[in-house]
């Protein structure tokens, strides 16, 4: 099949997915959810690397970090003050330069500047799988570099999520995905958060077992690939 043919091809699947999963999908959300999707899974894989090797905080889900941030005050065994905190501190520094970098790109094409971000992601997961090959991945330094880096290359990515406003594919938060689950209707919106709480399940199950068993240049490689994927998807358009 020629090379058209098969972006054609894909790009068609794409919006049927986008049909299936929205009302008037395809017209008002074009091909966004499947590049959401596999970024829901980066999630779970990068979350798992943060939680079980550097120092038990997340580097996508603040919220988390700031309950972290509670129970270290409070002297709980197991827990830093500065780990949390860096990694907020980072998140919001990478959501706060991604809009201020997005006027400098030509045109208001949501789909080209997710695009954008998830690649500018995928740059700082491949810094960060550089530095876990490279470096002692048990040293203090080494966790402070990942932390920093991952937390901002999500709160790039988040930004541009959070703009997007794609219903119930936020790529992170799943408290309220959990609620509308249990107290809507089945229909379509039941499938997206069923879908949502599949992915982040999904990859922190791959990224644990590949933490736990392999390495965490491992797991950042999974990482790495699935945010390619999702930057050709999010061009797919």
């Amino acid at each position: 099949m020629p090379a058209s043919g098969l972006i054609t091809t894909v790009k068609a699947a794409l919006l049927r997915l986008s049909d299936r999963l929205y009302d008037d999908g395809a017209a008002k959300h074009g091909v966004l959810p499947a590049p959401l999707i596999v970024a829901t899974l980066v999630t779970g894989v990068v979350d798992a690397v943060s939680y079980l090797a550097l120092n038990h905080i997340f580097v996508a889900n603040m919220t988390g970090n700031v309950v972290f941030l509670g129970f270290a005050l409070a002297g709980a065994k197991g827990l830093t003050v500065w780990a949390p905190c860096l990694a907020i501190a980072c998140f919001a520094a990478g959501a706060w330069a991604e809009p201020r970098l997005a006027r400098r790109t030509a045109g208001d094409d949501q789909h080209r500047r997710l695009a954008n971000a998830v690649a500018a992601h995928a740059v700082f997961v491949a810094v960060a799988l550089l530095i876990a090959a490279a470096e002692d991945d048990g040293k203090t330094s080494t966790h402070a570099q990942l932390t920093a880096i991952l937390a901002f290359g999500f709160g790039v990515q988040n930004a541009v999520v959070r703009k997007l406003a794609v219903p119930d594919l936020t790529t992170t938060v799943l408290t309220m995905t959990v609620t509308g689950i249990a107290s809507d209707p089945f229909g379509k919106p039941t499938v997206r958060r069923l879908l949502s709480l599949g992915c982040i399940f999904a990859g922190a199950l791959c990224g644990g077992l590949l933490v736990l068993h392999q390495s965490i240049s491992a797991a950042l490689g999974l990482a790495l690939a699935l945010l390619v994927v999702t930057a050709v998807l999010a061009r797919a358009e």
